[in-house]
């Protein structure tokens, strides 16, 4: 073979295993866009039984067709203690039997028969098909999920193509004797298992190693004695994709991925040990025997079968040698103390856009619940001061702006990438919401700190003026219900409720500072008194402002409008009957008392 017969095949090989892997990941990264985050979801709710977890990590990673995505999206979910590591070790041993499903797609290029109809089941026959109906898809679908289905199509297509290229790239090397000698070391079980190895981690792919060595078996003899420990090796190698990612990952994080090492060593060295020994006892005689693409494919599926059912009993083994690893320590449980519910905004799930939207609305919806808890316990101190309390609302808003400022940069991250039309409504909403939020926490921090100085300086409302100020507070805490209901639920009904009591909330504040300018002008209660007042009902209206622009944002995104003050301005300009009536309802219910000057 002369220098430019070398340099087509090495350029065959290379360019058809470039297609090989990117096509694998396209057709994965459209298989799971196509999922919308569900996927993700899906597996978070279901590993609480082993081998519900088992089976669930054996069809997600056929689904995505990888092995080491499957893997690195445990990390995550272990990195943001959505999952813990007794229901990820579960979802690892079934990955590895998932991921054997690429081998058997595959080997759909050995079939060959002068059949037309069986011929047709041959990649090569159909692919250019697919291929044009995905780019058909791809380019000219308005519908984001049949561009997805496009994706696959293309991503498929492409992957069949690197394998077809691999194959003819190496045809040439059958007739090579140097080449069939450097294919006989492979029989070293030691070789081989190294190669394997170090080959799938320069890939980052065992579904790669084994492509590779299922095009060679279409151009030249592979022997069982040859493909067994490459394949085995390809397990162990594989592992490197999720050290890689775990690295930036908590201790957790780290974990998982050493289980998923942990496991695939054990499961190699005793496949190795007990094979190679009965070998040497048997002498298997398949051994030299052509194994061909199916015989591959079988190989890889028949050690994972085997291996991981077998391991599922002694998962929790896997889960003591990660933590005898690396042990946890008192920082370790206070830090995830004090992180808790922001680790759900973990980096890796960004490669997943409809997923990481999910975890940020989640993280978000906890950021309003304790901006409604924050409030309450700050409406409380007013009249019943206790100080304990009082570092609860201070430590709650402290807590909020963390939340704010790490999921609007979560959020910008997950902008950075294509999302489909709904979920950019969803993001802009979750920014605009998340400023309401901690805007409400700091009103009720200020709430806090107006009824502190009330407290240290002995001062109480009047009667009369307490009376008002609770049936306030009472209105106060319903819009803030609503608007927290209708954020966590998308329900636009509910949040057209918010409007009208918002409208009610302006109108009460008004009365209540009339009324004690009436009072302090009859001597029944101080300036002082009326500062007190005033500020608390600034924020109370301020606070219910926050919820109607949360609302109108809800309302926005379902209405696929970008107009707030339009929106208001409209809404009361044609005072349409619904909402007079509904105004009318918050009035009755939230009057108050009759009172004579």
């Amino acid at each position: 073979m002369n220098s430019i017969e070398m340099f087509s095949l090495v350029a065959g090989l290379v360019g058809g295993l470039a297609m090989f892997l990117y096509g694998m990941n396209v057709m994965s990264g459209g298989l799971t866009k196509m999922a919308g985050g569900k996927l993700e979801s899906t597996l978070a709710n279901v590993t609480k039984h082993p081998f519900i977890a088992y089976l669930f990590g054996v069809g997600v990673t056929a689904l995505v067709q990888s092995s080491s995505a499957s893997t690195v999206m445990v990390v995550g979910l272990v990195n943001s203690g959505i999952m813990t590591l007794k229901q990820a070790v579960s979802v690892i041993l079934g990955a590895n039997l998932g991921t054997t499903f690429t081998a058997w797609l595959l080997s759909l290029n050995a079939i060959s028969s002068d059949n037309f109809i069986i011929n047709l089941l041959k990649p090569a026959s159909f692919t250019p098909f697919l291929a044009l109906l995905g780019i058909s898809f791809y380019m000219f679908a308005k519908s984001e999920k049949k561009k997805n289905v496009g994706t696959i199509l293309l991503g498929f297509s492409v992957l069949m193509f690197g394998m077809t290229t691999m194959s003819s790239a190496v045809s040439p090397l059958k007739e090579i004797d140097s080449f069939k000698a450097f294919l006989t070391t492979f029989s070293n079980p030691i070789i081989g298992f190294m190669v394997g190895i170090i080959f799938t981690m320069v890939i980052q792919s065992s579904a790669g190693t084994i492509g590779v060595l299922q095009a060679l078996s279409l151009s030249v003899k592979i022997k069982y004695s040859m493909a067994i420990p490459v394949v085995v090796g390809a397990e162990v190698g594989t592992c490197i994709t999720a050290i890689l990612s775990s690295l930036g990952a908590n201790k957790n994080g780290k974990r998982t991925a050493l289980m998923h090492l942990y496991f695939n060593i054990i499961k190699a060295s005793l496949f190795m040990i007990i094979f190679y020994a009965l070998n040497a006892v048997v002498h298997f005689a398949f051994m030299n025997d052509e194994i061909g693409m199916v015989g591959i494919a079988g190989i890889h599926t028949l050690i994972n079968l085997v291996a991981t059912p077998l391991m599922l009993p002694f998962a929790s083994f896997l889960v003591e040698l990660a933590l005898k690893t690396i042990p946890i320590d008192e920082k370790e449980k206070k830090e995830q103390e004090e992180q808790q519910g922001i680790r759900t905004l973990d980096p890796r799930f960004l490669s997943n856009p409809p997923f990481a939207l999910e975890q940020a609305r989640q993280a978000a919806i906890e950021m309003a619940n304790m901006s409604q808890d924050s409030l309450v316990k700050a409406i409380g101190l007013i009249t019943e001061y206790d100080q304990e309390i009082a570092d609860e609302v201070e430590y709650l808003e402290r807590k909020i702006d963390r939340y704010e400022d790490q999921l609007g940069t979560y959020l910008m991250k997950i902008n950075s990438h294509h999302l489909a039309e709904e979920d950019s409504h969803t993001l802009s909403l979750l920014l605009h919401c998340i400023t309401d939020y901690e805007r409400i926490s700091d009103h009720a921090l200020n709430i806090m700190e107006k009824a502190k100085g009330m407290s240290e300086n002995n001062r109480t409302f009047s009667p009369k003026a307490q009376t008002e100020m609770d049936i306030f507070a009472d209105a106060v805490k319903e819009i803030m219900s609503l608007a927290i209901q209708s954020f966590e639920n998308q329900d636009v009904n509910l949040a057209k409720t918010i409007e009208p009591l918002e409208e009610t909330i302006d109108g009460i504040n008004m009365e209540v500072k009339r009324r004690h300018v009436r009072r302090l002008r009859k001597g029944k209660c101080t300036i002082e008194q009326g500062f007190d007042l005033s500020d608390i009902g600034t924020d109370y209206e301020r606070i219910a402002d926050h919820c109607s622009n949360i609302a109108v944002g809800i309302i926005e995104v379902n209405d696929d409008m970008y107009d707030a003050h339009g929106y208001i301005e409209t809404l009361k300009a044609n005072k349409k009957e619904g909402f007079e009536q509904a105004v009318s309802f918050y009035e009755k219910k939230y009057e108050l008392p009759s009172v004579k000057f």
